[in-house]
């Protein structure tokens, strides 16, 4: 799937896309999306595709195109301390985008069926927490994953505020995804080729909102074993965080405010002449639906009659903007992790900081 924005030149110019052409609405959904770059979830030899609004696919490895990922993401409506819960969790691209906004009181689990996929994703989460200043920005729930089929998850688990399932799910699957939700929960998921929003409004009463058409492969049935019984999937148990845990987000949360509370003084109300940048103008296409043939992807481009021109026009006006803009075009600044650097300066014993810093290291 995708195809519906302008591909980018890096992962901020995606994101501004997908603003543009409405995907992103919210400002939480932005915040995390800029947050993390989608091509650190990309194999290397593949990240010249990442910032193209394409779903990817390599052998188990799957990312689906950004604006589904956005569209979900505006759809499961996110808040901090709630449970998610994401069936075929991948490379957990998404998983970490989500726990980025629940905050270190939420619950981020996901259950995959391919073990190796889950050995990239928690590689994936480790290069993030590792070597991201967004992980200093924000309060993170780690995500959680467990190897298993989706559609054998253990019937005593615990329900979720929200779930969110990445395969093509059937009608008659529908009501096992349902009993995952607490009330007041949601489930966004592509049913019967369309991506579908359902809000439990009481114990059986159920909203249901089609968002767009869409073309998942569909879940994998479960493969039950010579004696017949299932391989049930039990989540992993809702912990209750340590007292040193608590400490260090207390710590880390009151140090942030310090430095938010500098920066306004030292600038007031923002910043007297914030540098101007280039913003590349977004060319729309039109694309027909894509769909995965034989684990490619395809696309098709209408045509319109007047592209040749506005494209011409486009470059014209491009290349004024590049005469406009030369003269007080000025590079943006290194970004500054302060959090980070007012923890080094404190005057603690070197453990004591590496633990308020997760033991990262650059």
């Amino acid at each position: 799937m995708g195809g519906a924005v302008s591909a980018g030149e890096d992962n901020d110019e995606l994101i501004d896309n997908l603003k543009e052409a409405q995907y992103i609405r919210t400002e939480l959904v932005e915040q995390a999306f800029r947050a993390i770059d989608r091509a650190d979830y990309y194999l290397e030899e593949f990240k010249d595709n990442a910032y193209k609004d394409l779903a990817w696919k390599h052998g188990n490895i799957h990312l689906s195109a950004p604006c589904i990922y956005s569209e979900v993401m505006e759809a499961l409506d996110l808040q901090p301390g709630l449970s998610f819960l994401n069936l075929g969790s991948g490379t957990g691209y998404l998983s970490s985008m989500v726990g980025l906004i629940l905050g270190p009181f939420g619950v981020n689990h996901g259950v995959e069926l391919h073990s190796d996929v889950i050995e990239y994703a928690k590689q994936k989460l480790d290069f993030f927490i590792k070597t991201s200043d967004s992980f200093d920005k924000f309060e993170f729930c780690e995500p959680s994953f467990v190897t298993g089929n989706c559609l054998e998850i253990s019937p005593d688990c615990t329900q979720y505020d929200r779930v969110y399932c990445g395969a093509g799910v059937q009608k008659e699957h529908e009501d096992y995804m349902k009993n995952l939700l607490k009330v007041g929960g949601i489930l966004v998921m592509p049913l019967e080729e369309k991506l579908t929003k359902i809000t439990r409004t009481g114990p059986s009463a159920w909203e249901t909102k089609k968002i767009l058409a869409v073309s998942f492969a569909p879940l994998v049935q479960p493969n039950h074993t010579d004696s017949g019984k299932s391989r049930l999937v039990h989540l992993p148990p809702v912990a209750v965080r340590s007292l040193q845990d608590l400490a260090r987000i207390a710590i880390r949360g009151t140090i942030k405010k310090i430095i938010h509370q500098e920066t306004m003084s030292k600038n007031g109300s923002g910043l007297k002449n914030p540098p101007k940048f280039k913003r590349r103008r977004v060319r729309r296409r039109r694309m027909e639906t894509i769909v995965f043939l034989d684990k490619e992807v395809f696309a098709s481009r209408i045509s319109n009659p007047s592209d040749d021109n506005n494209n011409s026009e486009d470059l014209e006006d491009e290349r004024r903007e590049d005469e406009e803009t030369k003269p007080s075009e000025l590079k943006p600044d290194p970004p500054v992790n302060f959090l980070r650097e007012k923890v080094l300066s404190l005057p603690l014993p070197d453990p004591l900081k590496y633990y308020l810093l997760y033991y990262r290291e650059k």
